[in-house]
C-alpha cells in the first residue's frame, strides 16, 4: 500500500501490543474496523521485544505461556478483523513507524501522520501505546544512523537475514544481546553469518545463570567469538556512513585502542520508551501517562482513548488483565459516542448470531 494513500477507517490503534491487538478485536466485535501502527518492526509490544521467551502466568485462563505465544494468539484471535493481502501480509497493521501528528478536522474525526508519511482519517483513536513508542538504544557516533549494514532487530523468520554468510557482530550485555547470539546459532545454515562476534565492555553478562551458561558454552566451542571494549568510534566504507559501516574502534580496559573489522553490526542495547509526537496532542498528561476517565478511558480530547499502561486514573494497575478490561470498555464507549441513536445492547460470542457472523463462525 502506498505511503501516500489516505486510508479512512472507524479506529487508529496507536501500539500493536497484546491491549492494542486485543482493542482491535473489540472493535471489530461492534462492527468498528481498525487499522494498527507501531514503532516495533512486528507486533507483540514489549512481551515480544523484550521478554519473548519469557513465562507470563497472569493471563485469565492460560497457566503459562511465552510473550511471543500471547502476541501470535492474540493476533489469532484478532485475526477475523485484520485483513491479510495477497503477499500474507497484515493489510491493517502499519509496523516499523510512529505517528507524528494528530489533529481534529472539525468534523469529528482526525487526520494522522506517520513519520513514513502514512495518512489516516479516523473516526476515533486509541492509544495503546504502553510506557510509549518502544525504539532501539543504539551508539551515539556520527553518521551511524545511515549505515544500511546497522541493525537493531532480528529478521522476521520468513525474511532473509541481511548477514547470512558474513560477519556479524552483536553489541550487548544483556539479555536481549546473549538471546541474539544463542537465537543467531540456532538458525538453519542458510540464515547464519559466517562468523559471529559478540561485543561487550567486559567478560560478565547480565543475565541469568542459564544464559550466561548456554553462552559460555558456545564460546568455548568457538562457535561465537567474544570481543572486549567500549566503541568510541566508527570507519565507513570511502569515509561515507550511507556506503556502510567498515569497522568499530574499541577502547580497551588497557587504555588502548583497536578496531573491530566487520560486516553487519547488530545493536541490542535494550529498547527505551518515548512518548515523542504523543505530548504534543493536547492530552492531560500526568507523570507522562494519559489521563483518563476510569468509565469510558477517554482522553481529556474527546474520541481519543487510552488503554494500557499509557494511561492513568485513579486506582490504575499494570497489569495486562486491566488493558483488557480498559479496551473492551473503550470500545463500547466510542461506538455509544460514534452511535448514538443505536441500541447499546450488550452480546456475548456464546449466543449473538451477529457476533459468530463478525468472528467468521456462524
Amino acid at each position: 500500500m502506498s505511503a501516500s494513500t489516505l486510508i479512512e477507517t472507524d479506529a487508529l490503534v496507536v501500539g500493536a501490543g497484546p491491549v492494542g491487538l486485543f482493542q482491535v478485536f473489540q472493535l471489530g466485535l461492534l462492527g468498528m474496523s481498525a487499522q494498527v501502527v507501531d514503532a516495533l518492526p512486528e507486533p507483540g509490544g514489549q512481551c515480544v521485544a523484550l521478554y519473548p521467551d519469557k513465562p507470563i502466568y497472569d493471563v485469565p485462563g492460560v497457566p503459562a505461556c511465552s510473550g511471543r505465544e500471547l502476541a501470535q494468539r492474540l493476533l489469532e484471535q484478532a485475526s477475523p478483523f485484520l485483513p491479510r493481502q495477497a503477499d500474507g501480509q497484515w493489510a491493517s497493521l502499519h509496523l516499523n513507524q510512529r505517528v507524528a501528528s494528530l489533529r481534529p478536522t472539525g468534523d469529528g474525526r482526525f487526520e494522522l501522520h506517520t513519520d513514513h508519511g502514512q495518512q489516516f482519517l479516523a473516526r476515533a483513536v486509541f492509544v495503546a501505546a504502553g510506557a510509549g513508542a518502544f525504539v532501539p538504544r543504539t551508539l551515539k557516533m556520527p553518521g551511524l544512523a545511515l549505515a544500511p549494514n546497522v541493525h537493531h532487530h532480528l529478521p522476521a523468520a520468513d525474511a532473509t537475514p541481511a548477514w547470512a554468510g558474513q560477519h556479524l557482530v552483536v553489541h550487548g550485555g544483556g539479555e536481549e544481546a546473549v538471546s541474539a547470539v544463542l537465537n543467531l546459532l540456532a538458525e538453519a545454515p542458510e540464515r547464519r553469518p559466517a562468523r559471529l562476534t559478540l561485543l561487550h565492555r567486559r567478560d560478565a553478562f547480565q543475565v541469568d545463570a542459564e544464559l550466561d551458561a548456554a553462552l559460555r558454552e558456545q564460546l568455548s566451542l568457538g562457535s561465537v567469538q567474544l570481543a572486549l571494549g567500549l566503541p568510541d568510534g566508527a570507519e565507513y566504507q570511502q569515509e561515507r556512513p550511507e556506503e556502510g559501516l567498515r569497522s568499530l574502534r574499541l577502547l580497551g580496559a588497557d587504555g588502548q585502542h583497536h578496531h573491530l573489522p566487520l560486516d553487519h553490526l547488530l545493536i541490542r542495547l535494550g529498547l527505551s520508551p518515548k512518548l515523542g509526537p504523543l505530548s504534543e496532542w493536547g492530552l492531560t498528561l500526568e507523570r507522562k501517562q494519559v489521563a483518563v476517565s476510569p468509565d469510558r478511558f477517554e482522553s481529556s480530547l474527546p474520541g481519543v482513548y487510552a488503554v494500557g499502561d499509557i494511561n492513568t486514573y485513579p486506582g490504575k494497575k499494570r497489569l495486562l488483565l486491566c488493558g483488557f478490561h480498559e479496551a473492551t470498555l473503550a470500545a463500547h464507549a466510542a461506538h455509544a459516542a460514534l452511535h448514538p441513536d443505536a441500541p447499546q445492547h450488550l452480546l456475548y460470542t456464546t449466543t449473538s448470531p451477529l457476533l459468530k457472523a463478525r468472528l467468521g463462525r456462524g
